[in-house]
């Protein structure tokens, strides 16, 4: 999985991660999972914490005038980008989705 991504692919990550502070199933396991948004929408600082396990991520998501851009904190991009991507689409639930 490439540690890089375009800018409409990760808008609809971003989508996928409520405002707030939502419980989330990834991979089988609870997560919780936040999104602020920061300088008028300008920058979202996405977070995640395993619940009961010891997965954690942190990264934040400049609005730039050439698209967005995914700056991770103390993890690597890849894996923002997996549990991301392993979030039901927006306007789902983990319910809704059914594997392959």
């Amino acid at each position: 999985m490439p540690d890089e991504v375009d800018s409409a692919e990760l808008a609809e990550l971003l989508a996928r991660v409520p405002d707030g502070w939502s419980r989330q199933s990834i991979d089988g396991s609870p997560w919780g999972v936040s999104r602020v948004e920061h300088v008028g929408g300008r920058s979202t600082t996405v977070t995640a914490d395993e619940l009961g396990g010891p997965g954690y991520l942190s990264a934040n998501v400049w609005h730039t005038n050439e698209g967005l851009l995914l700056r991770p904190c103390e993890v690597p991009a890849e894996e923002v980008l997996r549990v991301l991507r392993a979030l039901p689409p927006a306007g789902l639930t983990a319910a809704d989705v059914r594997p392959e």
